[in-house]
């Protein structure tokens, strides 16, 4: 075991290990370089030069100060997982007692809100730009979405044996391998009956015939669906970007504001935990906070006054 070394002794063998050892990128290694350069800085300030003289509370005051410096809860995190690395090898190579970074974590990141679609841009969305197989199969998966809140991975993966039409039901397997049935919506199932009739194997359908496929029959990737969902969306005039899970989002959303059955979303959307559905909650109080502000006379501030 080697002789506790200064601080930036310490660091300087890390960063040269990184390299030569570990044999890192030149990005990562300016990413640990310049992260534990501000924490040198840091333990200047609070007269720490060795680095068995560092403590827990070193490592908070300096997270903190970062904090103060305005850095986001993602780069702090990035940060502390330069210095946690840079302990480990102390630990190893000069016999520190503990990590003293192991306990501080970065403050949590505000859960930023799905955004959704209101129902004039769904319906907007939702029209077919011409009658032709692929704009009557980009139709067929955008209602599908948003008729039965599916996650890409579970639209891409869908067979024939997954719907049943005369039941108006889909059966999909979602995370953590949990199988769901899910109504389909009368339009839905319109669109994906024009669909199959234009299906490039509509003349030997099987049970294991993929949905949404290519011209050549090929089950469709998901980048595939990406890209032809937005496309529809930008050719009938929608702005924003639209992405399957914006459809998800809208579907959820719109069920919450109607029924305010939050434990029938959960259900519907295949959530283990009724937390993760609870955030459609705030999407729902967003959308009753503008209509009180636009049409409540005493929620609009007067000029001049707070």
């Amino acid at each position: 075991m080697l002789p506790a070394p200064s601080t930036t002794e310490a660091a300087d063998q890390f960063i040269t290990y990184a390299r030569d050892i570990k044999q890192l990128s030149a990005h990562t290694l300016k990413h640990y370089q310049r992260d534990i350069n501000s924490f040198l800085q840091q333990l200047e300030q609070d007269d720490a030069g060795n680095i068995h003289s560092i403590r827990e509370y070193h490592v908070r005051s300096w997270a903190n100060s970062l904090r103060r410096k305005g850095l986001s809860p993602t780069s702090i995190a990035r940060h502390l997982s330069s210095v946690r690395s840079w302990f480990q090898f102390c630990t190893k190579r000069f016999g520190l007692s503990h990590n003293p970074a192991a306990g501080v974590s970065a403050p949590k990141q505000a859960r930023k809100l799905p955004k959704a679609m209101d129902a004039d841009q769904i319906n907007q969305c939702l029209i077919a730009p011409s009658d032709s197989d692929l704009d009557t199969r980009d139709v067929a998966m955008a209602e599908l979405l948003y008729s039965c809140g599916l996650r890409l991975s579970e639209l891409q993966s869908l067979s024939l044996a997954h719907i049943d039409t005369h039941q108006r039901l889909i059966t999909v397997t979602g995370k953590g391998n949990k199988t769901r049935q899910i109504p389909i919506g009368g339009v839905a199932i319109q669109a994906l009956k024009r669909w199959l009739q234009q299906h490039p194997l509509a003349g030997d359908l099987q049970t294991s015939t993929p949905v949404f496929t290519t011209r050549q029959g090929k089950a469709l990737s998901t980048r595939s669906i990406q890209m032809r969902l937005d496309r529809l969306a930008k050719h009938n005039g929608i702005s924003v970007h639209v992405h399957p899970h914006m459809m998800r989002h809208s579907f959820a959303s719109h069920i919450l504001e109607s029924s305010g059955d939050l434990r029938a979303v959960q259900e519907l959307l295949g959530h283990s935990n009724i937390s993760t559905t609870q955030i459609y909650t705030h999407l729902d109080f967003q959308h009753l906070a503008k209509t009180y502000d636009a049409a409540h006379p005493r929620a609009k501030r007067q000029k001049g006054k707070a």
